[in-house]
């Protein structure tokens, strides 16, 4: 795993990742549920969706719009096994163990927080609930 500024930083020169931002729509989402209850639900997205050593559909599992939380996946490249494994440094063939999983839900929340203006939290000590 890597230093989640590095990656950010590494992303945003990506002309793909850069294309991705929140919609009003998801916006509006994140203020009526509150980012609490968007984080769970990416906790759970996490678990379900890159937590399994092979996930059915890998590389094609997470939908590029219908939530706040798949949109984060693609802009910080953890949407898939094989993005994790190239921008993260989390190899393939494994299931994610609760450090790599707490890892990924750092990223998602940086990135949604940015998005969002409430970016108040140490990068040195994200907030994993």
């Amino acid at each position: 795993m890597k230093n989640i500024d590095d990656v950010l930083t590494a992303l945003s020169r990506s002309a793909f990742r850069r294309r991705f931002t929140l919609s009003e729509n998801d916006r509006a989402y994140v203020a009526a549920k509150g980012l609490d209850t968007v984080l769970a639900h990416a906790r759970g997205f996490i678990g379900q969706r890159l937590g399994p050593a092979e996930p059915a559909r890998d590389g094609k599992q997470t939908p590029f719009r219908g939530h706040p939380v798949f949109v984060a996946q693609h802009a910080t490249a953890t949407c898939c096994r094989g993005c994790l494994s190239k921008w993260h440094g989390i190899a393939r063939g494994a299931p994610l163990d609760s450090a790599e999983q707490d890892y990924v839900a750092a990223v998602i929340e940086r990135w949604l927080r940015r998005e969002i203006g409430t970016d108040d939290i140490d990068p040195q000590e994200p907030r994993l609930f």
